[in-house]
């Protein structure tokens, strides 16, 4: 049995959680997510915790076990603390700013780029190089920083770009001086 997926997610204070057939809808202080069951497994509550059981013996049932029991975790954790994601802007001249939905960058492009944030992402922007994203849904979150980042991923020789807060960036040397020629 998958150890992941026989494990009970505990339910925190003020979260609500309806199970409609094969929807899972989670509800708390940060809002509210769902997820569609795949028919391999199902999900029960069970003593104030969600269980999530296989329904067949299949290789494909004991692989999506684990991987529902991991989601509906990650979304009973989102409404209840919500996930957070920080991207540090390395590199002279570059800079965020936030108006609205949208972050304006300034990347050493000739022209400024705007990024509108998806709805459920909420960003602030600490001393101009850094962000930070929050969401109640951990993939949206990722995805989103995931694609600021890629608009200026940074480079292995000065270390320029967008990079995680965490992230550690392999430095290559430059060139090396020619020697002295004829």
């Amino acid at each position: 049995m998958s150890r992941i997926g026989k494990k009970p997610i505990p339910l925190p204070e003020g979260v609500r959680v309806e199970i409609e057939g094969r929807r899972v809808r989670t509800t708390g202080p940060k809002g509210t997510l769902s997820l569609e069951l795949r028919p391999e497994v199902s999900a029960e509550l069970e003593n104030g915790a969600l269980v999530v059981r296989r329904l067949q013996e299949t290789r494909q049932a004991r692989a999506l076990h684990g991987l529902f029991r991991q989601l509906l975790a990650n979304m009973v954790t989102g409404v209840s603390r919500g996930f957070t994601r920080v991207l540090e802007i390395v590199g002279v001249g570059y800079r965020a700013e936030l108006r609205g939905q949208a972050l304006h960058l300034s990347l050493g492009y000739s022209h400024p780029v705007v990024y509108q944030l998806p709805q459920g992402v909420q960003a602030s922007v600490d001393r101009q190089v850094v962000i930070t994203l929050e969401s109640a849904d951990k993939q949206l979150l990722g995805q989103t920083a995931a694609e600021i980042r890629r608009l200026r991923p940074p480079e292995p020789y000065k270390g320029k770009g967008i990079r995680y807060k965490d992230e550690a960036v392999r430095r290559k040397a430059g060139k090396a001086a020619v020697g002295g020629g004829s």
